[in-house]
């Protein structure tokens, strides 16, 4: 892909419809790309069949073009990117730089389910594959908002997971393969997964690829401080009542509510809030959603 000055994406799993918490990172990644006149694009992570939801693609894609985030670019959805991956392993495998591992959640067990090396009790017809992580394998970068982040790979996480035993090739492959082939520049998320970013960057490395800039959005929570996605509270977004939703959402993000006051239409306050926005208002820590979504 040719290099772009800012090119976002937002990249949501079809588990379910959207909710508040996934619409923040939906917003928040849209307007950073306004921000920076760059483009923003959205990629189906639909590479997970046991965790999908019928119909959840259609009711997600709907949802984003209720309240006008319409991407720049045609939807792309990992589920027809398979031979990519294949071919990312593949030369992983042959330069050493992956392995195959028989290996199972019981074997490793009393490793805390970190893999330093082998321990798999019996081989299996069709093994996992991992990224070889080198010892002492110490990874830091810098968060656009959340500031310089560490750690130490190897003894953290261990040797990264590529495809499963199940066949089901995993996320952190798919996105770091989906990431460069698409010419992502910026990566715009929730914090809950600020802690794959390492292992990202590791794999970036040994496939010889960029690495984006990161900034981790802070999480929606519920009444019980548990994350929304995983709460009872995470109701489906109101496609027909879009306004609302997008002004609470804004005020989320940090941003003075009166700048969307006078916006009387999708089209008037998504132009308000892409001329308004102000990364610096951001802030960093976990929020409240409220008991009721706005609407």
């Amino acid at each position: 892909m040719p290099p772009y000055p800012y090119r976002g994406r937002f990249a949501p799993s079809p588990t379910g419809p959207l909710h508040l918490g996934s619409m923040l990172a939906a917003f928040g990644s849209w307007l950073m790309a306004r921000h920076a006149n760059g483009q923003w694009l959205v990629r189906v992570e639909d590479i997970d069949p046991p965790r999908e939801v019928a119909g959840a693609v259609a009711s997600q894609l709907a949802t984003l073009a209720a309240f006008g985030l319409v991407p720049d670019m045609p939807v792309q959805y990992q589920s027809r990117r398979h031979p990519l991956y294949h071919a990312a392993t593949t030369g992983l495998l042959e330069q050493h730089k992956a392995f195959a591992c028989h290996c199972s959640r019981a074997d490793l067990a009393s490793q805390h389910g970190i893999h330093r090396h082998c321990v798999a009790s019996q081989q299996r017809a069709h093994p996992a594959i991992r990224l070889r992580v080198a010892d002492g394998s110490h990874v830091v970068f810098n968060d656009g908002l959340q500031g310089e982040q560490r750690q130490q790979v190897d003894r953290e996480v261990g040797d990264v997971v590529l495809l499963r035993a199940d066949g089901c090739w995993a996320y952190q492959l798919a996105v770091v393969v989906d990431d460069a082939e698409q010419g992502i520049t910026h990566v715009v998320r929730g914090t809950d997964l600020i802690d794959s970013t390492p292992r990202q960057i590791l794999l970036q490395q040994a496939l010889g690829l960029p690495t984006p800039q990161y900034l981790h959005l802070p999480l929606l929570l519920d009444a019980t401080g548990q994350k929304l996605s995983k709460s009872q509270a995470a109701v489906p977004v109101d496609g027909s009542q879009p306004l609302p939703v997008l002004r609470w959402l804004w005020a989320a993000l940090g941003q003075a509510p009166a700048a969307l006051d006078s916006a009387t239409h999708i089209g008037e306050l998504l132009q308000h809030a892409a001329a308004g926005f102000d990364p610096a208002k951001l802030q960093k820590t976990s929020l409240r959603a409220p008991l009721m979504p706005p609407g």
